[in-house]
């Protein structure tokens, strides 16, 4: 291999001259394990970015649902209404349906929503009736 002197900039520089030898050194097959290739692609946080915002929408979803419950005025009657459409559509066209969500997620809609229907039975059958009157009712305890 011949080596030639150039001048660039007043800066001598070597080129090579008739020969690949430098550059067919980059184009070397690299061996590596399956595995150690695999691993490359692995996630190193526990809970994937794309999973951790299904599960924030899911947990909004519930959230509208629970929080709005006994409504105050109309727009926490209509986040409810939203909510229990939602969480009670069986339609799984979209991604962020919540069908698809608990399927992505690998959760059971029915168990969820049985769930939520136990608590929302729960919750507004403990609600406060208004009593006429002033102040509290007292209560007596028996033995």
């Amino acid at each position: 291999m011949k080596l030639e002197k150039k001048r660039v900039e007043n800066k001598p520089v070597q080129t090579y001259v008739g020969g690949d030898e430098g550059i067919s050194s980059f184009f070397q097959p690299d061996i590596l394990l399956g595995e150690q290739y695999i691993d490359n692609f692995r996630r190193k946080t526990p809970l994937e970015p794309e999973k951790a915002l299904l599960l924030a929408v899911l947990d909004d979803g519930i959230r509208c649902f629970q929080d709005n419950i006994l409504p105050r005025n109309r727009k926490k009657q209509l986040l409810f209404e939203e909510a229990e459409a939602w969480l009670f559509s069986d339609e799984s066209n979209g991604v962020f349906s919540f069908v698809s969500i608990c399927a992505l997620l690998g959760f059971d809609p029915g168990y969820i929503r049985r769930g939520l229907r136990q608590w929302q039975e729960r919750t507004v059958g403990a609600k406060p009736k208004k009593q006429r009157g002033y102040g509290v009712i007292p209560q007596r305890l028996v033995a």
